[in-house]
């Protein structure tokens, strides 16, 4: 009987000691430091990247061949003030960045003020030696371009055109005026001149300003919307993307169909253009995305490169400028490319996708490089971490890179061409009381959807085995995101990732769903029927996730909990609202939940379907299903919102209180769709965790 006793004591001891050693704070694993927009000088081996610590944001500068961080600002507060538009001058003597604003929204060069200082905020232009000095603030201006020159830098105020000397010798002043809300400058090889983009609603025209005694120079103007001005290395020409203006018979709502979009070549000294290439007429070739997304570059020996979804993933692809020959894919596989950077020689293009020799690559990051000449892939990092954002040294001998693990966040990298040898950069500013040994690292996991359709998730266990545990379905946001198996390279994301190990370490399973609408896994994957407003088609794929949750030893089925945000919000409301039986708790943060749209257009005769998708957004709207919503539930938002309008809460929450139905609710003042307060995030990550602790795992 003694020994018995002892026994018990024993296991005892080693179980609270077990779960003792798993538990950590919230606070600790958000405290890891977050780089964002690593760039580099075009010569020379100049890197600058920024660098977010618990909501101080400041930029740092490394140059070959050791890359030493160096800090190059003193900002001290979590006053929500992002860093963007880094970039460093061709003689690598002075950086330039953006100071303020939400650039991951619609309205990103309007200045955000989330500490609600009574003095409010601003959008600057701010240049700095890169070896060191006082910040330089040239203007309230965004989305600037460096000269060639070295010497001054052009940028958009007010939809203009400005330009100032590159050390604030000389006051701001407009470059030239012109009507529509102009963008995307880019100056030629030399400097002497400036291609922009003038957006006029229903088209856009692409200009080249010479000088104050010169007419603007009109890039073959049509009826079209013309964007992505690409200046040939001698700076004769000029290429660009161009797709129909808006306007014509109302089609459809629910067919897809192709959207046109072509590659047209100008030569500047005649004014003529020819069209390079046009993409196939069927639903792949359609336009990928933004032009952000086609990444448009004029490569060496006269060939443009470009991304399309022609063949059913997200390729590489060249064509000569000449035109007169089909588009050569550089890139074949099933798998996708992204964050595309030319080398400054324009003989080699590097980008992050998710292959590898290991099938579970799909859901990672690798960094691969291709000629621009030729399909001969190398795939230049592998094993089970991630890397993500590669660009070129301006010598054209190392990669900068982002990289991460499932134990550790992202941090800056440098990587030797010719070696492939990774030297993590910054690794001591991850904080002592990080917990990288308590994390767990994430399993890929499949299941299939109702009708037949594989779906990828990443599935988080606690460490320490115990029967009848709550679980979680996490459901990201965008919709057009992918979850990993590792920390995630975007900061909205990363804190999530963060929550999910917290959750796991609480004793809650949790998976991580790549729901179709998401990236990753090829066109059909990305863009299904009957998706959002038109069907919610893709709701099949999470209500599969806690079923197969439900299925799986060890967990208690009356005890799975759902969140997420933004699209991910959305699609939380949906679960809550339409299967209340199988998710027993949730936290909507900002999401939508009335899609309801009467698909009208001023001044055009309505789609022929157009009652049809009336009613399938209203059967797709959370709203819709208030009288079977009887899980308890958060809902989240800031009303400082530019993605998600706080409004959609504002409904969910006075149509509960008309029902007489109780939930809870966390509405954050002057902050935005990112929490750009590091306070805010974790405040947001708190109350998520609280609650689902509450309603799941002490019930």
């Amino acid at each position: 009987m003694k020994r018995s006793f002892l026994f018990l004591l024993i296991f005892i001891f080693i179980t609270a000691f077990t779960l003792r050693a798993q538990t950590f704070s919230l606070e600790s694993v958000l405290s890891y430091p977050f780089p964002s927009e690593l760039t580099a000088a075009n010569t020379g081996s100049k890197i600058a990247w920024a660098m977010n610590e618990q909501g101080r944001r400041n930029l740092y500068v490394a140059e070959g061949p050791d890359f030493n961080p160096r800090k190059l600002t003193s900002y001290d507060k979590d006053d929500g003030q992002e860093i963007t538009s880094l970039s460093i001058s061709n003689n690598g003597k002075w950086v330039v960045f953006v100071r303020g604003g939400d650039h991951s929204s619609r309205e990103g060069s309007v200045s955000v003020n989330p500490s609600s200082d009574p003095a409010g905020a601003k959008v600057e232009l701010i240049s700095i030696p890169f070896e060191g000095g006082k910040p330089i603030i040239l203007a309230e201006a965004d989305h600037p371009a460096i000269s060639p020159a070295n010497h001054q830098v052009a940028f958009l105020k007010n939809s203009q055109v400005w330009i100032s000397p590159l050390d604030g010798s000389l006051p701001a002043k407009q470059m030239f005026h012109a009507r529509g809300q102009n963008g995307a400058i880019s100056w030629s090889p030399d400097g002497s001149k400036l291609a922009f983009v003038s957006s006029r609603g229903d088209h856009s025209f692409i200009g080249v300003y010479t000088d104050e005694t010169r007419p603007i120079n009109w890039i073959t103007p049509a009826f079209s919307r013309d964007f992505s001005p690409r200046w040939s290395p001698d700076g004769k020409n000029l290429a660009f993307i161009r797709m129909q203006g808006q306007g014509g018979a109302t089609d459809s709502l629910f067919a897809r169909k192709h959207q046109p979009w072509a590659i047209w070549n100008v030569d500047l000294s005649t004014g003529n253009g020819i069209q390079v290439w046009k993409a196939p007429e069927t639903v792949q070739g359609s336009l990928p995305g933004n032009d952000k997304n086609i990444n448009l570059n004029w490569a060496a020996n006269n060939r443009l490169v470009f991304i399309s979804y022609q063949d059913g993933w997200q390729h590489l692809y060249a064509v000569s400028a000449s035109g007169g020959q089909p588009a050569q894919l550089l890139t074949p596989g099933n798998f996708m490319v992204e964050q595309v950077n030319i080398s400054s020689d324009g003989k080699w293009l590097v980008f992050a996708a998710n292959t590898g020799k290991d099938p579970q690559d799909i859901d990672r990051r690798h960094i691969v490089k291709v000629p621009t000449d030729k399909p001969a892939m190398e795939i230049l990092s592998s094993g089970t971490g991630l890397e993500t954002y590669p660009v070129f040294t301006g010598d054209n001998s190392t990669i900068a890179l982002l990289s991460s693990t499932a134990q550790r966040p992202l941090l800056p990298a440098v990587m030797s061409v010719s070696n492939r040898k990774i030297k993590l950069l910054a690794e001591e500013m991850i904080p002592a009381s990080f917990p990288g040994e308590k994390l767990v690292v994430p399993k890929q996991v499949t299941f299939k959807a109702p009708d037949g359709k594989t779906i990828h998730a990443q599935l988080f266990e606690p460490k320490s085995a115990s029967k009848n545990k709550p679980a979680i379905v996490y459901v990201h946001g965008g919709p057009q995101r992918q979850m990993v198996l590792g920390w995630h390279f975007m900061d909205y994301y990363s804190i999530d990732y963060a929550l999910n190990q917290y959750l796991t370490s609480l004793g809650f399973t949790v998976l991580s769903v790549n729901y179709r609408l998401g990236i990753g896994y090829g066109f059909d994957f990305h863009k299904p029927k009957n998706g959002g407003p038109l069907g919610a088609s893709e709701y099949q794929d999470i209500k599969a996730a806690a079923e197969w949750l439900a299925a799986h030893p060890g967990i208690d089925a009356t005890r799975i909990g759902i969140y997420g945000g933004s699209y991910g919000g959305y699609l939380t409301a949906l679960a809550l609202g339409r299967d209340s039986k199988l998710f027993a708790a949730g936290v909507d943060i900002h999401g939508v939940n009335n899609r309801f749209s009467n698909y009208a257009s001023e001044g055009k005769e309505p789609a022929p379907d157009a009652l049809l998708a009336a009613k399938a957004a209203i059967a797709s709207s959370p709203v819709t299903y208030l009288d079977t919503w009887t899980s308890p539930t958060l809902i989240i938002h800031a009303d400082d919102d530019r993605n998600v309008s706080f409004s959609q809460s504002v409904d969910l929450a006075r149509r509960f209180e008309d029902k007489k139905f109780e939930f809870e609710l966390l509405a954050i003042p002057d902050d935005t769709h990112h929490w750009m307060k590091h306070s805010n995030a974790v405040k947001v990550s708190k109350a998520t965790a609280d609650f689902l602790k509450r309603k799941l795992l002490d019930k």
